[in-house]
């Protein structure tokens, strides 16, 4: 028999200890790190041989420039935002990992994508949390094509990797990866151990034979993906399905990816007949009232590799309490203060005993700092109860010391606005294009009271 031996490993970066500490020194994390058990390293079976050609086939060693560059052609998912969040399509040999909430629509997702690959491309789903039987009764529910695809309920890592090179599929869906479990490893499913273990097996399979590998993980309450932090290591392309139980949209953010852009933005609609993508989404973002209301100003965000444009609301209003509050939905609230703080200093607006809410509508998570002059606008609309005017648009980062920064990818922004309806744009000088673009008029400044004397001329 193997002889078990006993590590410590920390989730959050997968650092090694003999014994139990209550911090990790390598990331300087607290309570992160867990017992794992597992056999030793003497043991020359399956494990030894995990290790053999991890990231393919063993090869000699060659020079860089002797290496082929020739591209493998993509395939494409069926849903041009699902193909955009992975970089222009699937990748043969990659391991692709999306988390996401309970509920979310991981599984819809993934057995829609495969429902339509089957038909041209073997596919094999292995599903460890469901039943065939629930499976195929959502497939049904969302009428999907169902004929071609090949189902495994299976939680045994060893088993789904011979019924695979049983099959030889060229796409392998496994859901979840939390409750896969490799027999040589004594701690329970979803344990640490087992889900890095798992995972390496499944990936050294999809890369050696060129499949590509579906991993569905679940996210702790913080947001995070479960498991260890050596998981997201190890696969290719890291997604993540957020979306409110209350909402009706979705949006697919990519967090990771080898073959693509970061930060790429996708979004669907959860109908009855599953998730349909959204190929315009500043349409559904931009859904605004006749009438003009304080507070309310459009800005032009950059997510991955195109513009979007939201609305962003603030409500101003005297504080009733002892302390005023400052809360933010989809905006960083520690960015908040710093601005109110630039307003009070360079804009000469006192609002220390106001209460201050600010929300990007659509339930958008804002994480760049072009949202800085918007922001500002419609703090600066609420609290003089004026609105701003429909057809206006504004982006540009605020400093310290009340300058007007330049963002990213400007004139993009501005022609992007220009193609749904806007007539006037508020951005910093540099962005400013050099040419005049029909039907928009920009207004470049350089300071925040420069930005704060054109709202009033408007």
């Amino acid at each position: 028999m193997a002889k078990t031996k006993t590590a410590y490993v920390c989730t959050e970066c997968g650092a090694d200890y003999s014994k139990w500490q209550g911090q990790c020194t390598a990331c300087q994390a607290w309570n992160t790190i867990n017992e794992v058990r597992g056999v030793s390293s003497n043991n020359k079976g399956a494990r030894g041989a995990r290790f053999e050609g991890f990231a393919g086939s063993l090869s000699e060693v060659q020079s860089l420039d002797d290496v082929s560059l020739a591209e493998r052609p993509r395939i494409s998912s069926g849903m041009q935002e699902f193909d955009r969040v992975l970089g222009g399509g699937l990748v043969e040999g990659s391991a692709v990992l999306m988390g996401g909430h309970p509920g979310a629509g991981k599984s819809t997702l993934l057995l829609q994508a495969v429902c339509h690959l089957a038909a041209s491309v073997p596919a094999l789903y292995v599903t460890g949390e469901e039943s065939l039987q629930q499976v195929a009764m959502r497939a049904k529910r969302l009428g999907l094509p169902t004929k071609d695809l090949k189902m495994l309920s299976e939680t045994s890592v060893e088993r789904v990797m011979q019924v695979a090179e049983a099959e030889q599929p060229r796409i392998l869906v496994v859901d979840s990866i939390q409750v896969m479990h490799v027999a040589e490893i004594e701690s329970a499913p979803g344990s640490v151990s087992q889900v890095r273990e798992s995972a390496a097996y499944l990936t050294r399979f999809a890369k050696q034979t060129g499949t590509i590998l579906f991993l569905v993980g679940h996210v702790t309450k913080d947001g995070s993906l479960a498991g260890p932090k050596v998981l997201e290591h190890m696969i290719d392309c890291s997604i993540l399905l957020e979306g409110s139980s209350d909402s009706r949209y979705r949006t697919l953010r990519g967090i990771k990816n080898r073959f693509g852009a970061v930060n790429e933005l996708g979004v669907f609609a959860m109908l009855e007949q599953g998730l349909k993508e959204v190929k315009n989404p500043s349409a559904i973002f931009l859904n605004r009232g006749e009438d003009a209301a304080p507070g309310s100003v459009v800005m032009v965000v950059w997510e991955g590799t195109r513009p979007m444009l939201v609305e962003i609301q603030a409500l101003v209003d005297m504080a009733q309490g002892g302390y005023p509050r400052r809360v933010a939905v989809g905006l960083d609230q520690n960015r908040l203060a710093m601005l109110l703080a630039v307003l009070h200093r360079h804009g000469g607006m006192h609002v220390s005993d106001q209460d201050v809410f600010v929300n990007v509508v659509g339930g958008v998570k804002v994480n760049e700092t072009s949202a800085d002059l918007a922001l500002l606008a419609a703090i600066v609309s609420s609290f003089r109860d004026r609105a701003l005017p429909q057809d206006l648009v504004i982006f540009g980062e605020v400093g310290l010391s009340g300058e007007i920064r330049p963002v990213p990818s400007g004139q993009e922004r501005i022609y992007e606005a220009a193609k749904h309806g806007f007539t006037r744009a508020l951005v910093p000088k540099a962005n400013a294009p050099r040419k005049a673009i029909d039907g928009m008029k920009v207004i470049p400044v350089t300071k925040l009271s420069d930005a704060l004397s054109a709202l009033e001329e408007l």
